[in-house]
């Protein structure tokens, strides 16, 4: 029997307090006007002193759980995609595994920047399908608010924190139709995060703060999602009308839009949460995807293409039918 991955549950989780444009313009010379206009952003949650991507990761999980309906001991498999784990070790996986009390499934972090969710959504679905797992718990944690520079007006006005959840089971019937990831690290340093505490010499560390040279970073982004859209249509043998909904990484309104009209469809055709979380890197298409189920915009039946691009580079897809 063929085996396939489908979702059965989603949740998502932001951090109470909101950062606004406004807010943001007495720490930089910036506005509110100046900000929407080139990035689409308008607020984004940050996360409280107390809060950690486990403790944010365990809030969009249960949710996740809830919706679908079932007990925590019966998830085989926990990916965590984050950039900000809790500790270099042990993983966020194992501690949200801990916090879930689940004691017999495996747990592991991934690290493919705002790619994270994609990548571990496409890793899942090979576990599924070769039978090594039946329900897997993917999220997403990101609290990008202290890896940034809150003095540098390129990046501190774009990133968020939250968390994001979907919880994946195996189904005669397809869900996942397929899954494109890619890797390039010819560009590393065109958007990067220094680990201080890995240098060398310890005189010569940078910040371990995000960097990332704007105009170079959206223009490989628009060019490589237009090519993953090609990619991913051609492999499942699909028209860009066949395409239901389109979830992308919430990174800039721009980008959505090149990507819209690289498909054809109508922004009332995109999952866009960009306008109040900024970006929340590898939660953001999680937080997306969960966003339009909850709404009921997404109905079972509808074909989604999830995308997103990141540092290393990073990029993929995902094809599903929900």
């Amino acid at each position: 029997m063929k085996r396939f991955s489908k979702i059965i549950g989603t949740g998502g989780y932001l951090p109470e307090t909101i950062r606004t444009n406004d807010d943001i313009s007495k720490l930089v010379d910036t506005s509110d006007g100046w900000i929407f206009e080139r990035t689409g952003i308008r607020n984004r949650h940050i996360a409280a002193a107390d809060e950690t991507s486990a403790s944010m990761a365990e809030i969009a999980a249960k949710k996740a759980i809830e919706m679908a309906g079932i007990e925590a001991g019966e998830i085989d498999l926990i990916i965590v995609a984050t950039g900000t784990p809790d500790r270099v070790y042990p993983s966020t996986a194992c501690l949200l595994q801990q916090r879930l009390g689940i004691q017999n499934c495996v747990a592991f972090d991934i690290q493919a920047a705002c790619s994270g969710a994609i990548f571990a959504m496409s890793i899942a679905d090979q576990y599924i399908k070769n039978g090594a797992a039946d329900k897997v718990l993917i999220v997403g944690s990101e609290i990008c608010s202290r890896l940034v520079d809150w003095n540098d007006r390129g990046t501190c006005i774009l990133f968020g924190d939250g968390a994001g959840a979907v919880l994946l089971d195996s189904s005669e019937e397809a869900g996942i139709l397929s899954t494109h990831i890619h890797s390039d690290g010819e560009y590393e340093n065109l958007l990067y995060c220094p680990n201080p505490q890995a240098a060398t010499d310890k005189n010569q560390a940078e910040k371990g703060v995000i960097t990332m040279r704007g105009n170079e970073v959206f223009k490989m982004a628009v060019n490589t999602l237009g090519r993953i859209v090609d990619e991913t249509l051609t492999a499942n043998n699909m028209e860009k009308t066949d395409i239901d909904w389109l979830i992308p990484h919430q990174a800039n309104t721009r980008i959505i839009a090149a990507t819209a009209r690289k498909l054809k469809m109508s922004m009332d055709q995109v999952i866009v949460t960009l306008e109040n979380q900024g970006n929340t890197s590898s939660a953001s298409v999680l937080l997306a995807l969960n966003e339009g189920i909850r709404s009921h915009q997404i109905q079972r039946g509808h074909v989604i293409l999830l995308e997103a691009f990141g540092a290393g580079f990073t990029w993929g897809s995902a094809l599903i039918k929900y």
